[in-house]
């Protein structure tokens, strides 16, 4: 083989090569949010600010539509006494309070949905270092999030969430925050069983 032909298979060869040795070093894992976002302290904590919310809601609408259900059966009783003009001035005024509690209703919901996203967002916040501190300590190239990252398949050994759920009650006990997880050996926390990529 001559020097120029063997340059050219050198070359052509050479990506092929790094790719396999960048393949072989490459370690992944992956990190459930969703359920650590219900097994954290702070999340079962939101959860029950949020379900106490959205319960006081209900029973102070519960009450408002029963009161506006008797007004209803009242005026459905009284109508045939009443001259058209009476009953149709009472008839706009149920109206209007039943497009208020139907606004009220849309508002509450919208009101739920934002103290959600919110107590959720803080969390994530939270995590994120977390996340970043697990996958310095043990020399991972990349974590996923299992809900949005399209797995249909990973071993468990790759699962890192129930060490981002120990590493995150430890740092936010009581929802005051200790130093962050640092990088590989400075946590001191057990290391996680990440299988190497070795294809």
């Amino acid at each position: 083989m001559s020097l120029k032909s063997f340059v050219a298979v050198a070359a052509l060869a050479a990506p092929l090569f790094v790719s396999a040795v960048a393949r072989a070093e490459a370690k992944f894992a992956y990190v459930d949010l969703q359920r650590a976002l219900s097994e954290v302290d702070e999340g079962r904590n939101a959860q029950g600010r949020l379900k106490g919310l959205q319960e006081a809601k209900q029973k102070e609408l519960d009450a408002e539509q029963e009161g506006f259900k008797k007004k209803k059966e009242l005026l459905d009783k009284q109508a045939s006494a009443m001259s058209e003009e009476t009953r149709q001035k009472r008839q706009m005024e149920l109206e209007k309070e039943l497009y208020g509690l139907q606004q009220k209703w849309m508002k509450d919901q919208q009101e739920l949905k934002t103290n959600e996203q919110q107590e959720v967002r803080a969390i994530f916040a939270k995590m994120d270092p977390i996340i970043a501190g697990i996958a310095q300590r043990e020399g991972l190239t990349m974590v996923f999030d299992k809900s949005t990252a399209g797995l249909v398949y990973a071993p468990a050994s790759l699962d890192v969430t129930n060490e981002l759920v120990r590493l995150y009650n430890d740092q936010y006990k009581g929802g005051k925050g200790k130093a962050a997880v640092g990088a590989k050996g400075s946590s001191g926390a057990k290391k996680t069983d990440v299988a190497k990529k070795d294809k």
